[in-house]
Order: C-alpha cells, then sequence, then structure tokens
C-alpha cells in the first residue's frame, strides 16, 4: 500500500491546541508485508538522520494499530519520501502517525473499511494532542476536542481565497520545548479574547478571509515562547503590521501566513530575510490518502 500525509500547521493564532490546516506538502510511504524481519528506507528529509529500526515513529505508530486491530503481520517493509521539515512547526511527527496508523488499516487483510473516527482517537494518543492529527487524517481545516472516549474532530471547507504561505527558518524547535514556556494559569480576559477570536477564525477561513487578520490575534501562546524564536516573532510582527495574517504555526518556528491574493507571496518573501524559506502552499482537501489498494473509508 502506498499512504501519502500532508503537512498541517496548527493553532492558527489563537484556537491553541484545537484547530489544524492541511496543507499541499507531502510525505509518502510504501508498506509492504515481508515473510519476516523489518525493513526500513528513508529518503528526501531526514535521510541519514532517521533511525531505520523499530525505533522509526511510523513504524512504532504501524505497531501500535496493528495491535488495536489484532493483527501481526510476519515482517514489514517501509519505504518513505519526506517532504515535510521536521522540528519546524508544520506536523511532521503527527504526519508519521497517521501514516503508521493508516498504513496498518490499509494492509490488514481483515479490514475492508477504514475507521476515521478510530484512527483519530488512536492516532491522537500517540501523538499527544489532536490538532495537527485532525487536519492530517481529514484534510482542509480542523476543529478537535477530546472527549471520555478519546479525540473528535470536524472538518471545515476553507474559502478558495485563502492561500496559505508557510516561511520556515534554518533552525529548528522541540514541541516539547516550546511548551515547556507555557504558564499554568491564563488571565481571564485573555482566554475571553481567543476564545472571541477562534469564533471569528471559523467565520474568516470559511466564509470572509479579509477578517483573517483580526481573527489570528493571540494572547495565550506565541508571545510566552518568544524566547525560544525570537525571529519568529519579529518577522510575524512585521507581517502583521504590513497587513498580513501571519501567526506561529503548531510550536514553532516557521509562520503560517493566510494570505488572500495570488500575488501575496511575493509581497510576503519581500518582507522575509535571508536564511528563510518561502513555501506558498495550497490547502489540501483530501488528507491521508491511500493511493494502492481497495480500502474504503468511513467517518463515523
Amino acid at each position: 500500500m502506498r499512504v501519502r500525509v500532508p503537512a498541517t500547521s496548527a493553532n492558527l493564532g489563537p484556537a491553541f491546541d484545537c484547530a489544524g490546516l492541511a496543507l499541499g506538502r507531502y510525505d509518502v510511504l510504501d508498506f509492504s508485508v515481508l515473510p519476516a524481519g523489518l525493513e526500513v528506507e528513508v529518503s528526501g528529509v531526514g535521510a541519514g538522520e532517521l533511525p531505520t529500526d523499530e525505533s522509526h515513529l511510523v513504524v512504532r505508530a504501524f505497531r501500535a494499530a496493528c495491535a488495536e486491530l489484532g493483527w501481526t503481520p510476519p515482517g514489514l517493509r517501509l519505504v518513505t519520501e519526506n517532504g515535510i521539515p521536521q522540528g519546524r512547526g508544520m506536523g511532521s511527527s503527527a504526519a508519521a502517525v497517521v501514516a503508521g496508523v493508516v498504513g496498518a488499516w490499509a494492509l490488514c487483510p481483515d479490514v475492508e473499511i477504514r475507521d476515521d473516527a478510530a484512527v483519530l482517537r488512536l492516532a491522537s494518543e500517540l501523538e499527544g494532542h489532536p490538532d495537527n492529527v485532525a487536519a492530517c487524517l481529514l484534510g482542509g481545516a480542523t476543529l478537535s476536542w477530546t472527549e471520555a472516549t478519546g479525540a473528535r474532530a470536524v472538518r471545515l471547507e476553507v474559502d478558495p481565497d485563502v492561500r496559505p504561505v508557510v516561511l520556515v527558518p534554518e533552525a529548528t524547535l522541540a514541541t516539547h520545548v516550546a511548551r515547556g514556556l507555557l504558564p499554568d494559569v491564563v488571565p481571564h480576559a485573555d482566554a475571553a479574547h481567543n476564545a472571541a477570536r477562534t469564533g471569528l477564525l471559523v467565520h474568516a477561513l470559511t466564509t470572509e478571509p479579509r477578517m483573517l487578520l483580526e481573527a489570528t490575534d493571540d494572547r495565550l501562546h506565541q508571545r510566552q515562547r518568544a524566547s525560544a524564536m525570537p525571529a519568529s516573532l519579529a518577522l510575524m510582527d512585521r507581517l502583521r503590521d504590513a497587513g498580513f495574517a501571519a501567526v506561529v504555526s503548531g510550536a514553532g518556528p516557521s509562520l503560517l501566513v493566510l494570505a488572500t491574493r495570488s500575488d501575496d507571496a511575493a509581497a510576503v518573501s519581500e518582507l522575509t530575510p535571508e536564511g528563510w524559506s518561502v513555501l506558498p502552499l495550497e490547502v489540501d482537501s483530501s488528507g491521508a490518502r491511500v493511493l494502492h489498494g481497495t480500502v474504503q473509508v468511513s467517518s463515523s
């Protein structure tokens, strides 16, 4: 089976830990059952750096999904072509987890229909939170939350005028480092501010993109992590002062600009200093896809 999973950006400004956007940048993975053993080949991003044994995140997620399905393949061959930057807030770990879980569902001989609700719950448990996972699995924009029974999500259709641009620095930042800078308690006024902006964000993303600058204003997590990525915050301020809806992408240090015109990418590039990669991307509308195979998908 061949599985394709998109990059994602989480938070989108105010919607901390609950919103995500799928982006047209992909990892493509081939899964094959072997008579015995494990073979892992990695090309593209992370080649020569990522492990090629049982500690590979895709393999770990695949094994966890096999256990969930009650299936033990005799051996596994995994070949990956990675296009998603790692450690830069573009959902590389969520993509790996979703790919492993979807790959197991696709290969398992006892499964005819993939249960996306079950995939979301398991992948979120493995990843630790559902925001990137939901967008990677379902595509488009997503809102996600966790109940006693596990993670849940809804998908939103993004207005076609929204044109994401991701700005990727050379530096990386581990998610656990960025999360460690967040305070345990926030002022009530800041919580209310973000709740209002999150509601407006849904409207702006789906119906009225001209409201995106106001809708992406955050008080809960971006400034609080400035010490770990000062260059990112400085560039974000510069872009927002110029009228662009720029936010930290996930835990950073990349930035996501939710542009609205075809020539915005060039204008954003002019404001971006050297050392940053400018990636104009499409919104991915399909999410995780099995490109070879006959597994059907259920959203139940």
